[in-house]
């Protein structure tokens, strides 16, 4: 069966087409545009109109597409900015009657559930940790390929901090490090017997990002991605340089998405955050994330 999921998130759209197989699946094509939803949150938390417009636009080229190459079954769900707007209902059925399905709107908690049924494959261990930073929010889950321990999602993503805090030079970046590691922290007081894992993968742009420009190759090639492990070190380097860039000046460098240029440094801070306080030294990176797990969850057959 063929088959095609797409995933509405607070900085972009994607989607990925796949033929499945069982409890298997073959990837085929992943598209990506970016269209900043969360931005166009405003200050009552309604999506402004042209915000909508662009990401259905986006939605509705990915599902005409997905049915063109052969798609028996396509999916459609949003995430962080979606969850948060109070328009949200406004805005699934523009995208219903835009493509002729259903959006549902998923919770933080099956987000990041999806990411790690995604990504935790890249750590080619058998128990690990997943990390997935997005424009709006950051989940993080525990697990093994069994089953998922401990799973949740952080009000803290590039987009959000962006419009938060500002970073114009490298001094800039502790603020915004510190706001997300007590954001972390106060959902760890949730989980007081928490027992951290030794390996931990991440997911999203701002890992492909950082592994590009370690690889020293530019964002459209992927080959070597996949699968490259970064060291904080390497990550508080790279994050030190572009703040102290114009972001005119970041979108000419090889590893970095143009428009990804001015939210970057607030990912990467991010992550810095809560390397720090889950006492990480390094991470491997993931091109998969919560729309492979997607296919696993919902069209996959169960390999119990």
């Amino acid at each position: 069966m063929r088959a095609a999921v797409i995933g509405i998130g607070s900085n972009s759209v994607r989607s990925l087409l796949a033929d499945v197989s069982g409890t298997d699946f073959r990837r085929l094509k992943r598209d990506r545009e970016g269209t900043r939803l969360f931005a166009g949150l405003d200050a009552d938390g309604n999506l402004n109109r042209d915000s909508m417009d662009k990401t259905v636009s986006a939605v509705r080229r990915m599902a005409s597409d997905a049915r063109r190459n052969g798609a028996e079954k396509l999916a459609i769900f949003a995430t962080s900015a979606a969850r948060d707007a109070a328009n949200g209902q406004e805005f699934m059925a523009e995208v219903e009657r835009e493509t002729g399905e259903p959006l549902r709107i998923i919770s933080g908690e099956e987000e990041a559930e999806l990411s790690f049924m995604g990504a935790s494959a890249a750590a080619a261990a058998n128990r690990c940790g997943m990390i997935d930073i997005g424009g709006g929010s950051t989940e993080i889950a525990i697990g093994t390929p069994a089953g998922i321990e401990t799973a949740f999602s952080c009000q803290m993503g590039a987009v959000r901090l962006y419009r938060r805090l500002r970073i114009d030079r490298k001094e800039d970046m502790k603020p915004v490090e510190v706001a997300a590691a007590e954001i972390l922290n106060d959902h760890l007081k949730d989980y007081p017997e928490i027992e951290l894992p030794e390996a931990w993968v991440g997911t999203g742009g701002t890992f492909t990002t950082l592994a590009a420009m370690v690889l020293g190759q530019p964002w459209t090639d992927r080959t070597h991605v996949h699968g490259a492990t970064i060291a904080a070190r390497e990550i508080r380097e790279i994050g030190e340089t572009l703040a102290g860039m114009k972001v005119e000046d970041r979108i000419h460098l090889q590893g970095l998405q143009p428009s990804r240029a001015d939210i970057v440094v607030h990912g990467i801070c991010i992550l810095l955050g809560v390397m720090e306080r889950l006492g990480m030294d390094r991470i491997i990176v993931s091109e998969w994330g919560n729309l492979d797990g997607y296919f696993r969850k919902y069209f996959c057959e169960s390999i119990s």
